[in-house]
C-alpha cells in the first residue's frame, strides 16, 4: 500500500465538503492499495451549454483526486500538496448519468508526484485520460 494516511471513504468525502469537489458532486467510491476511484454526475453542474460533459469538469475530477492521492501518500500535515500541471485528452462525449474515474500514480518522488486518471462513462467507454503533476512543498 502506498498510503501513509489510512484512507477512509467517509473521511475523504467529508474532507471535500464546501469545496468545488462537493459542488460538482464528486464522490470517492473506492480506494485500493495504489488507486482511487471516484464518480461525478453529468448534470447541470458539469455540462457545457451544448449539453455535454464540460472538459473542465473532467480536469477538476482528475486534479482533485490526484491531489487527494498525494495528500494520502505524503501523510505529513506540515507539507503542502499543489497541482503544478494538468493535461487532458477528451476522447468521447458524455451526455448523462455519471462518469467514473480511476486515478493511479505514475511516479511518487519526494517533491513531485505524477498521477494518471482515466474517466469512463456509464457503459465503460473511455471519455477522458488525464495526467497531473503535483508539487510537494
Amino acid at each position: 500500500m502506498i498510503w501513509k494516511v489510512i484512507p477512509e471513504l467517509d473521511m475523504l468525502n467529508k474532507f471535500s465538503n464546501n469545496t468545488l469537489v462537493s459542488h460538482l458532486g464528486i464522490k470517492i467510491i473506492e480506494i485500493g492499495d495504489d488507486y482511487i476511484k471516484a464518480k461525478m454526475p453529468v448534470d447541470n453542474r458539469t455540462i457545457q451549454p451544448m449539453g455535454l460533459l464540460h472538459g473542465g469538469a473532467s480536469v477538476v475530477l482528475s486534479e482533485s483526486i490526484g491531489s487527494i492521492g498525494s495528500w494520502l501518500v505524503v501523510g505529513n500535515p506540515e507539507k503542502r500538496v499543489m497541482g503544478l500541471e494538468v493535461n487532458a485528452n477528451h476522447l468521447r462525449p458524455a451526455k448523462s448519468g455519471f462518469v467514473y474515474s480511476t486515478t493511479k500514480p505514475v511516479k511518487l518522488g519526494k517533491t513531485l508526484h505524477v498521477w494518471t486518471t482515466e474517466i469512463f462513462n456509464d457503459i465503460n467507454q473511455l471519455v477522458c485520460i488525464s495526467r497531473l503533476t503535483v508539487m510537494i512543498i
